[in-house]
């Protein structure tokens, strides 16, 4: 067994192994054990009792954390001329069409979110294959394929987030930074929580929200009790 380190031993004892914390705890306990430099991301995996691999119990969404991610989320904006002065006013990094398809067929894949336009699908479509791996792919059902671009481009700097059950039932997401103060961290943590349990589907059977726990970038995971959140 490897020795710990000398802030591994500092934040060793603030978790009790087996504990279940409520979510408001573990929103500040996360700040204690968390001893990066740098300012370390604030996770939140969630272990759902649905199968996957049946249509009828995919959870998949979208939802706005209300204090954002504490991310800088680089934007392209695919759209028609008329709507480009709208994309670049919202906040869009990147706006245009042809020469920015062009750019990714390339290789160029230096963002972080694509939104697009219906009518502008047909082009993009073929890009499936290099957007699709790095979740790039714009999609109708993330708010990322969309008549109101601009609308879309707002939320997505303001803090909205899609989220998609894996294969193993766990959805797992950022929702801010050590760096927020824990009554921020709570607020996010809640409203992602409540949106996940508002998308339970009708065909699951049994415990949905099987467990939550919380942690930062390097730190160890604090379990969260699910009738904490409720």
């Amino acid at each position: 067994m490897s020795k710990l380190t000398k802030n591994q031993k500092l934040v060793a004892d603030k978790v009790e192994a087996g504990k279940s914390y409520s979510l408001r705890e573990a929103s500040g306990l996360v700040k204690e054990v968390t001893t990066t430099k740098f300012d370390a991301s604030v996770d939140m995996d969630i272990r759902l009792g649905v199968d996957p691999r049946k249509a009828n119990q995919m959870v998949r969404g979208v939802v706005t954390l209300p204090n954002g991610t504490g991310k800088t989320v680089r934007v392209l904006c695919l759209c028609t001329p008329d709507a480009e002065a709208a994309a670049k006013e919202a906040g869009a990094d990147y706006v245009g069409l042809d020469e920015y398809i062009e750019k990714i067929k390339g290789g160029w894949t230096d963002i972080d979110v694509i939104i697009t336009m219906p009518s502008c699908m047909g082009k993009i479509g073929p890009l499936g294959r290099v957007l699709g791996p790095r979740g790039l792919m714009p999609n109708p059902k993330s708010g990322t394929v969309t008549m109101d671009v601009a609308k879309a481009v707002k939320e997505v700097k303001a803090g909205k987030i899609d989220f998609k059950v894996d294969k193993s039932g766990i959805v797992h997401a950022s929702i801010g930074k050590v760096s927020f103060d824990a009554e921020k961290i709570y607020e996010n943590a809640k409203e992602f929580v409540q949106t996940i349990i508002k998308l339970k589907p009708a065909a699951a059977k049994g415990t949905y929200i099987k467990s939550i726990f919380i942690s930062s970038t390097m730190s160890k995971g604090i379990k969260v009790d699910p009738k904490s959140v409720e």
